[in-house]
């Protein structure tokens, strides 16, 4: 039985808000359970140096979790002088998982920023960071194709992520913190709405897993992935 109550291939109660933010172009709250990551997405009219009189634009991410976001206070990243190195790694998969679906050469040289704000944590934040920002970025993308600035959203297709692990000898699907803390095995599965590999992290918490279980962990995260593509398409009016 997992602590949760859940059946092994039951994602937690999943929740997409948009327009959680009325200063930026795009914005989402991604609820995962008890795991709720704010995801606004901003437009800047430049791209970094490496993109001047290229005629692309650029996607990135920004990831942090708020001082009181878990069950002890931590301090801000900021008043420690530097991010941590689990922040870079988080920060930079987020902006992978986004460019892997976006046209660069679809929205002029423009910078989007999509910041991922965790409120309050309790297993997959990275997870429902990438789910969350995919919304925030095509919302904002909406937003410069309403005022003229682009003529079509520069999209290949959607992007969202999971967590899958193994619980006493169980593989699973959307590990919450009580799961994570103690799994066999846990992996974050980025997939695309048609079923692209964007990125897979997987790690053997006690003993190595064979080929059978990751095989069971990556059917459970294409199971889960299918339902928080139609929450997307939900969430945006889309479906």
């Amino acid at each position: 039985m997992r602590p949760s109550g859940r059946s092994p291939d039951a994602l937690r109660p999943i929740r997409l808000e948009v327009g959680v933010n009325k200063h930026a172009e795009g914005s989402c709250l991604a609820r995962f359970g008890d795991t709720h990551v704010l995801c606004t997405a901003s437009v800047e009219d430049r791209v970094p140096p490496f993109l001047r009189n290229s005629g692309r634009g650029w996607v990135t991410a920004e990831y942090g979790m708020l001082p009181r976001s878990t069950g002890t206070r931590t301090d801000r990243e900021a008043a420690r002088g530097r991010q941590s190195g689990r922040t870079h790694e988080i920060q930079r998969l987020i902006g992978r998982s986004l460019r892997s679906v976006t046209n660069l050469a679809g929205f002029g040289e423009r910078q989007i920023k999509v910041d991922c704000d965790v409120i309050q944590a309790d297993g997959g934040t990275r997870t429902a960071a990438i789910t969350g920002a995919y919304v925030a970025l095509h919302q904002a993308f909406q937003h410069l194709r309403e005022i003229g600035a682009m003529p079509a959203l520069p999209f290949s297709d959607q992007v969202a992520a999971v967590s899958c692990g193994i619980y006493q000898g169980t593989p699973v699907l959307d590990l919450d913190y009580a799961e994570d803390s103690t799994a066999q095995a846990d992996a974050n599965f980025v997939l695309t709405g048609g079923g692209g590999i964007v990125e897979i992290q997987g790690t053997a918490e006690h003993e190595p897993f064979d080929d059978a279980a990751f095989a069971a962990m990556f059917a459970l995260a294409r199971q889960g992935i299918a339902q928080l593509v139609a929450k997307q398409r939900e969430a945006l009016g889309l479906s």
